[in-house]
């Protein structure tokens, strides 16, 4: 592992609290393990890939609960699938200098944050056809797993409350489409990482298995115990920290 400014087992603690957070509102967590990485001195080279790593192991299990509880709709997910898994592998090639990785990180981010205040509400009624849905989806799908393969992240936390905005499915079936979406394009751009890089993944074991358990628990909790909506602000708290902290190691 690279030279952190914090002990790595008090970072997987804080992994654990943010993949619980995240998995109890059907995400990955992958935007912020990027940022706090970053944040704590991991080479933008790792960061990526580990990210990718942790978000597979969350979503898996997320992926098979929505699967079970037959929220996945096939013609909901399919062109999202199909345009943005090309896109992330090609995202996921694409070598960036530190301050572009660390600007799309900030700006990513700040998009979770308004999406979890401002957006909660928020609907667009449009008069597509069945054709027209699948057009938006796959403009949508590709864009989307592009900006997931360059950031190293799934890219769900963007696609759920698209889904919902434009009014193509339920929350249910916006969740479980996010679910499957980050968990397909989590394994594209890392296949597309590991083809041009890699890591001893070794001294990451603490931060699998903080989110192996974190992830566990939190989906469990979020399905039975507790409400979505409290949940979002909790993330969306550990969010405005994470950006605080990122704008501080860009700008100053």
């Amino acid at each position: 592992m690279d030279i952190l400014t914090i002990s790595p087992y008090f970072l997987a603690a804080i992994f654990f609290v943010v993949a619980f957070t995240y998995s109890s509102v059907g995400l990955g967590g992958g935007s912020s393990y990027t940022a706090l990485m970053a944040i704590f001195g991991m080479s933008t080279l790792a960061v990526p890939i580990v990210t990718l790593i942790l978000n597979i192991i969350v979503t898996s299990v997320g992926s098979l609960n929505f699967i079970r509880n037959n929220h996945a709709k096939l013609k909901l997910i399919l062109p999202f699938i199909i345009s943005s898994i090309p896109m992330a592998y090609l995202g996921g090639s694409l070598k960036l200098p530190k301050e572009i990785f660390y600007w799309v990180l900030l700006i990513s981010l700040i998009f979770v944050a308004i999406r979890i205040y401002l957006w909660q509400n928020t609907s667009i009624k449009l008069n597509l056809g069945q054709k027209g849905k699948i057009v938006v989806s796959l403009i949508a799908g590709s864009i989307l797993g592009l900006i997931a393969g360059i950031v190293g992240i799934g890219g769900g936390i963007y696609l759920i409350p698209l889904i919902i905005i434009l009014g193509l499915g339920t929350e249910k079936e916006a969740a479980a489409c996010g679910a499957i979406f980050i968990w397909l394009n989590s394994c594209s751009g890392l296949l597309s990482r590991l083809q041009h890089n890699s890591i001893d993944l070794s001294g990451y074991i603490p931060l699998i298995v903080a989110v192996l358990l974190g992830g566990t628990l939190g989906s469990f909790m979020g399905a039975s115990k507790f409400s979505p909506k409290l949940m979002e602000k909790i993330l969306g708290t550990v969010i405005l920290v994470a950006i605080f902290f990122l704008i501080k190691k860009t700008m100053f």
